[in-house]
């Protein structure tokens, strides 16, 4: 993690220095995992954690057990947590599940009318995803996965907003993964592209968009994207 980030995480550590340590040092150490700071295959140590944040190990190594619940992490005695990779089958099954719940809203916009969909177009055009230029990689991450949440609460469902709200943590570890730096100018042109086709009242061509722009996603990193995400792999 570079030392800009490293100063910046302990301010905003000291900056909440009344919430407990260990809870501080599971913040830390998931922003890391989930905005790509602590990559797959990294092997980080408490006292790297620790040091960073003017701390005692025993909240990190708190810290590090919850996040090997989680599935982050996988802890090897006295050499330190290793962060674990995403798989192929991982990331393929939530693209797989982001593309179903968003076909899903952009069919329940369709019903609700070309009103409902203009103005849910014009929502999305204006969001920062569609240009991220002047934003940090980890707030392009969240910009992204932000923007996609957006159309699916739009449908007004919530259980289905919920399903893909869980979905949050392992969307944006996916996202930072996939090193999509390189393929900014693409990704952000795939969310204005997508945005009109839901503005213009088009909700095949949106899906399409949709499917497209997420099957992008798993090729970043290395994945086929399968019969469901591709038919012509199929």
């Amino acid at each position: 993690m570079s030392s800009a980030t490293s100063r910046e995480t302990a301010s905003s550590a000291a900056n909440n220095a009344e919430a407990p340590a260990a809870d501080r040092a599971y913040q830390h150490v998931k922003a890391g995992l989930l905005d790509g700071s602590f990559p797959d295959g990294y092997l980080l140590s408490e006292g790297e954690v620790a040091g960073v944040l003017q701390m005692s190990r025993t909240p990190v190594r708190e810290a590090f057990l919850r996040l090997q619940t989680e599935g982050f992490l996988r802890l090897y005695p006295k050499r330190g947590a290793l962060v674990v990779p995403v798989t192929p089958t991982e990331a393929r099954a939530v693209v797989e599940a982001r593309l179903a719940l968003e076909s899903f809203a952009i069919d329940k916009l369709a019903v609700q009318g070309q009103e409902a969909m203009v103005a849910v177009g014009d929502q999305l055009a204006a969001h920062p995803a569609c240009d991220t230029s002047e934003l940090s990689d980890a707030e392009m991450h969240e910009a992204d996965r932000a923007f996609h949440a957006t159309l699916v609460a739009a449908a007004g469902n919530p259980v289905v907003a919920d399903l893909y709200n869980a979905l949050r943590d392992k969307q944006m570890r996916i996202t930072a993964t996939a090193r999509t730096h390189a393929i900014r100018p693409r990704i952000t042109h795939q969310h204005a592209e997508l945005a009109a086709a839901v503005r213009d009242g088009d909700p095949e061509l949106a899906k399409t968009r949709l499917r497209e722009h997420l099957l992008g996603t798993v090729r970043a990193l290395g994945v086929s994207g399968g019969p469901y995400l591709d038919p012509d792999d199929a």
